[in-house]
């Protein structure tokens, strides 16, 4: 028998329970017909119920179900024309995820006929695929040849607007251009209707300001899957997160935020299927508003959804914020090849960017095979409303958009004053939220580190490799400047704080931090692609030994370098972004783009040796001195000059023999040993109760150096005396019984190794200073 179907309403969009029933809508601006598929379960190969939506009201098709209730899944059929070369993909054999769902029962099964078209005996080539791998971010190398390409500007917008024009034809015949029949409601993702109800308990989310925030970049799956403490049951996923094994790792650190690698319901390409392999990361996005199931542990009916928001109130009561790396910029249907599962069966014009002339192919500005049009006033609400529910609903505190660059271009180029930055930054929700871009995709002009907005901060990659290079003996200390002092260079002239730098020298993409000092090339055969993929650009260095060693020396100096690159990162202003596992010394065995590797390459090992539990509590001492220490934690850039009411100079730079660094000591081919002092009575801000801020006056002594060398110890005005916090030659913490340095004396720093000293007194009275001539402020 039909169940009787109500006209129902436009809005809002998605399935809404209301306790009597549910109300469906679905936006398409070009669809003829949309029929609702109602499932008992979620493998069932033919539905239970199939309705038309009975109405359409600017361009939303609706109807309201009484009767049904939470955990109902669903799936739409959206009828039109299957004409590929027209940007028409209709075909509603195909069964289309919700693009509104906040729970989605199950991941693609690619045994089912999921393509639109008859994809004949090339079934199993895939002809010119969806790209599957992660684009890497370019390095200054790779942008440098990539800005230069043999070409003036002129020539390579107009190579551009050809290859636009006229797409390379596809090394195999064109199958997109015939219509499959097959039903695939055998192996497509089912959505599921949600109830939200959820005790939050006076739930508030810690608003940590930006220059107290330390982001801690980590993989739900990752971080759990091997950790002794996590229950069993609870092991990769958001309750294990949540527990209290996790929670005390996150505390002990200090860390501040979890920025979560994907959780958006995702899927993994078919390429990766057939290697036996999983698209780990996630950067592959299926659904926006629904948590992915896959880190559920409670089940895939909605019980996500609960879980999830757990793991963010056991978060939040801990103090620590949660950020999501979200990925608006793709979707998992790839290009003109790539399968038919939600926006592209329901209106590819509106949620795609598609060749203006010939509409058959896709605009990929994210090397991912498609480019969502948030040009599209309805894309965009989607994308708004999808960031919107995750900070009013799940409360989140934050989100990381991946390759920003792609969601603000206009008609080709990245555009500041886009919709997508006005409407962001007018919302009442989303511009009180911690906005991180990564700014840059892979299309011409995409590189736009320093140029997003105000309210927004970005990764900084100039960060990543300065400091890579600095200590791999490849960098003079001038470019080390800007990014130890919160790249003013980038930052400084657009009215944007020392925080708009994200600090980071790994991530998840590239090599941990273990494995940057250990190789010196890439080793991503696991991935099945012949080593091709990953970059080869990584500013790594081995130190003599290709991977693992048990020389001594070896072992000692890759120890030094990872606590000296720890140590600058917790050092330099703005925020700094740890690598989830590099403080317990972990590798991925050379693998510097491990996307596909859900294993033992990926998840983090907890039998930690003597060697990795000193380098976890050397990071978590680094952490503690950042967090007690408001002059590493300023609010603005230095200025080089005294402060009112202070005898100091919020910085000073200094040679190894004590005197006062010159222009011409920046650019010197000795330039690889550096000092700093910072002002401790000079830090400008005032607190939120309008009182000065003041902290201790640190002095940093930096030797990049193969040999050893001593720095003089600075006896500005009267003379000082100074304790060792930080030595890097050593994991352990310096002694309280060593005594005090004197200025002008004499400290010993061995090679490629840094320390951090702090004022314990001053003689004499306070003397203002004339501001110096300093090019690093």
């Amino acid at each position: 028998m039909t169940r009787r179907i109500w006209p129902g309403t436009q809005a809002p969009l998605g399935a809404v329970y209301d306790g009597e029933g549910v109300n469906f809508t679905l936006f398409s601006q070009s669809a003829t017909k949309v029929e609702l598929c109602l499932f008992e379960a979620v493998d069932d190969v033919v539905e239970r119920e199939r309705i038309e939506l009975p109405e359409r009201t600017a361009h939303v098709f609706h109807g309201y179900v009484p009767g049904l209730k939470p955990g109902q899944l669903y799936g739409y059929r959206v009828h039109g024309p299957y004409d590929p070369r027209a940007g028409l993909r209709f075909n509603p054999a195909k069964l289309l995820v919700d693009p509104y769902a906040h729970a989605i029962a199950n991941e693609p099964d690619w045994k089912a006929p999921l393509f639109a078209y008859d994809r004949g005996t090339h079934e199993r080539e895939e002809g010119a695929r969806s790209k599957s791998v992660r684009p890497e971010p370019l390095r200054d190398g790779d942008k440098a040849e990539a800005a230069r390409g043999g070409k003036t500007p002129a020539e390579r917008r107009a190579a551009e607007a050809r290859a636009r024009e006229c797409p390379p034809a596809p090394a195999h015949p064109p199958d997109d251009l015939v219509i499959c029949h097959r039903d695939s409601a055998s192996g497509a993702p089912k959505s599921v209707v949600v109830d939200h109800r959820f005790a939050w308990d006076g739930d508030r989310p810690p608003g940590t300001p930006w220059q107290d925030t330390i982001i801690y970049e980590v993989h739900v799956k990752g971080f759990t899957q091997r950790h002794p403490g996590v229950p069993a049951h609870l092991r990769g996923t958001y309750a294990g997160l949540a527990s209290e094994a996790a929670i005390a790792h996150f505390k002990k650190l200090g860390v501040t935020a979890l920025e979560l690698l994907p959780v958006h319901e995702m899927a993994s390409e078919r390429e990766i299927w057939e290697r036996g392999l999983v698209n780990y990361w996630g950067y592959n996005t299926l659904s926006f508003f629904a948590p992915a199931g896959r880190y559920a542990a409670t089940g895939r009916l909605g019980q996500q959804v609960t879980e999830f928001k757990a793991m963010v109130k056991a978060l939040h009561a801990a103090g620590i914020e949660v950020i999501l790396d979200v990925v608006y910029n793709h979707t998992a249907e790839g290009n003109h090849l790539g399968p038919t599962l939600s926006l592209k069966g329901i209106d590819n014009w509106g949620y795609y960017r598609l060749v203006s002339n010939n509409p058959r192919y896709y605009m990929d500005y994210t090397g991912c095979g498609n480019t969502v049009n948030t040009r599209h006033y309805q894309t965009l609400q989607l994308v708004m409303d999808s960031l919107r529910y995750w900070v009013t609903e799940m409360h989140v505190d934050g989100f990381r958009f991946d390759l920003a660059s792609a969601l603000a271009r206009g008609l080709h180029d990245f555009d500041r004053l886009s919709s997508f930055f006005d409407i962001m930054h007018q919302d009442p929700v989303l511009s009180r939220v911690k906005l991180i871009a990564e700014p840059w995709d892979v299309g011409e002009g995409g590189y736009q580190v320093g140029n997003f907005p105000v309210l927004w901060t970005e990764w900084n990659d100039r960060y990543r490799d300065s400091v890579r290079r600095f200590w791999k003996g490849d960098l003079l200390a001038a470019d080390l400047g800007y990014r130890l002092t919160g790249s003013s260079d980038l930052y400084g002239s657009s009215g944007r704080r020392p925080y708009a730098s994200v600090n980071f020298v790994t991530a998840h993409d590239g090599f941990t931090l273990n494995d940057l000092v250990s190789y010196n090339e890439k080793h991503n055969e696991a991935n099945g692609e012949g080593n091709r993929d990953g970059t080869n650009n990584n500013h790594s260095y081995n130190h003599g030994v290709e991977g693992p060693t048990c020389d001594p020396v070896v072992v000692e100096l890759r120890e030094r370098q990872k606590r000296n690159m720890l140590a600058t990162l917790l050092l330099s202003q703005g925020v700094p972004m740890i690598n989830a596992g590099d403080e317990i010394g972990k590798t991925q065995l050379g693998n510097n783009n491990a996307y596909c590797q859900d294993n033992e390459i990926s998840w983090h090992d907890w039998d930690l040796d003597e060697r990795r539990r000193k380098l976890f509590e050397f990071t978590c001492r680094l952490v503690a001195l950042r967090r007690t220490q408001p002059v590493l934690r300023r609010r603005r850039f230095f200025s080089g000059g005294s402060v009112h009411g202070s005898g100091l100079k919020d910085i000073v730079w200094f040679r190894p023999d004590g005197g006062e660094m010159t222009s011409d000591d920046w650019t010197h081919p000795s330039a690889r040993a550096i000092g700093f002092l910072l002002g401790g009575d000079a830090i400008w801000s005032l607190s939120p109760r309008g009182e000065q801020i003041v902290g201790d006056t640190l002095l940093v002594l930096i030797n990049a150096n193969p040999v050893p060398l001593e720095f003089v110890l600075p006896a500005i005005e009267f003379g000082e005396r100074w304790e060792v916090l930080i030595d890097t030659r050593t994991a352990e913490e310096p002694a309280r019984t060593v005594p005090a340095r004197a200025g002008g004396e004499r400290y010993l720093l061995i090679d490629r190794s840094l320390a951090v000293l702090r004022l314990l007194e001053r003689k004499g009275p306070k003397k203002k200073s004339k501001a110096p001539k300093s090019r690093r402020t």
